[in-house]
């Protein structure tokens, strides 16, 4: 697989080349030397496991990491992330969410304590050096933020530096007081490869161009896009009479009319907060070619998302899912190798770029 270099000053800069996105080998090193060194949300303990002594099973990123996991919530309601595998044979422990005071796999009866140490295994008194530590289940690293639930398989980064930074600006929010609304939350398919998704949504340039009604509500001029380590920020300020956030003296932006902070964190998730709420949006690989993207919704003041704004959402996706079908479409052209980036407004999408060559090339 050839090597990726991104220059780190963005003026003299190329993308990334097509053969990035048309290369399987590509795709598959993606899986393996970012997808499984960062972290990926996986929902809220509210909605997964809201009761003590209670268990949630899940793959994680099924059809590409396709990991099985146990989320357990104990007595003492601390939470763990486990692996869902029998130490014994390698079967599925638990097919089923529900109450459970200890885990049993159903082939050979092994059974686990919540904490994922091992308890007992039938007809195995003459077993020697047994039993050993990887009889217990593995647990993945875990982080919570308010109820939401992050999980890695070997993340090369702590996920509190992520919250740190978006607690600077959304941390007065009640986080735990937004509810899930699953009326609002939908899935798309997109027949593009996931890093394109990415691409689009880490910068405001196309906004004039394809959302004219977006663009209606923001101020283009003073759109804004702040870098860290593995997130970034942009920032939508809204047009005068607009919806914007009330907020609190000693904020960042206190005085600003901001109508919306969108984080990406570094690979494939998204954290929209709106004065009505929150989007989570997870990009998903499926295959080079399609891509699945679910949008799952918050409300906080729900009186505040209307109809219109609801609307505007789901057609600027279908907007923004033409823009990436037509690029993915174009990359497989013999003429087209790689693109400048705008120094101005395209920031975003050449931290994201630098980011995906240095874990490629790690």
């Amino acid at each position: 697989m050839s090597k990726f270099f991104v220059h780190p000053d963005i003026t003299e800069a190329e993308t990334l080349p097509a053969a990035f996105y048309r290369s399987q080998e590509v795709f598959e090193a993606l899986r393996e030397k970012v997808f499984t060194r960062t972290w990926q949300w996986i929902g809220d303990a509210h909605t997964l496991i809201p009761l003590p002594e209670s268990v949630y099973p899940l793959h994680l990123l099924d059809n590409y990491l396709t990991e099985p996991m146990l989320l357990v919530r104990d007595a003492e309601d601390d939470i763990r992330c486990l692996s869902n595998v029998c130490t014994h044979r390698g079967n599925i422990i638990r097919q089923h969410p529900g109450k459970s005071r200890q885990l049993i796999c159903a082939y050979h009866g092994r059974r686990w304590n919540l904490d994922g140490s091992f308890k007992s295994m039938p007809e195995f008194k003459e077993a020697k050096n047994f039993p050993r530590p990887c009889d217990s289940l593995h647990q993945f690293p875990l982080r919570k933020w308010g109820d939401h639930l992050f999980v890695g398989l070997e993340p090369g980064f702590d996920f509190t530096e992520v919250i740190k930074v978006m607690e600077e600006r959304v941390g007065f929010l009640p986080l735990r007081e937004f509810k899930l609304d699953p009326v609002s939350s939908k899935d798309y398919l997109v027949n593009c490869h996931w890093a394109l998704y990415c691409d689009n949504y880490l910068e405001g340039f196309h906004i004039p161009f394809v959302h004219e009604g977006l663009n209606k509500l923001l101020d283009y001029g003073q759109y804004t896009t702040k870098l860290y380590d593995h997130l970034n920020l942009q920032i939508g300020y809204a047009e005068s009479g607009e919806q914007s956030f009330d907020l609190p003296e000693g904020h960042p932006d206190y005085g600003r009319e901001v109508g919306a902070y969108y984080y990406w964190v570094f690979p494939n998730l998204m954290f929209n907060f709106y004065p009505w709420g929150l989007s989570v949006n997870v990009v998903k690989p499926i295959s080079m070619n399609k891509t699945k993207v679910s949008f799952i919704t918050y409300m906080w003041r729900e009186e505040t998302m209307s109809e219109e704004a609801s609307a505007l959402m789901d057609k600027v996706e279908r907007e923004d899912e033409f823009v990436v079908e037509g690029v993915h479409r174009g990359l497989k052209s013999r003429y087209y190798r790689a693109g400048r980036f705008s120094p101005t407004r395209e920031q975003g999408v050449h931290h994201f770029h630098r980011l995906l060559a240095q874990y490629l090339d790690a």
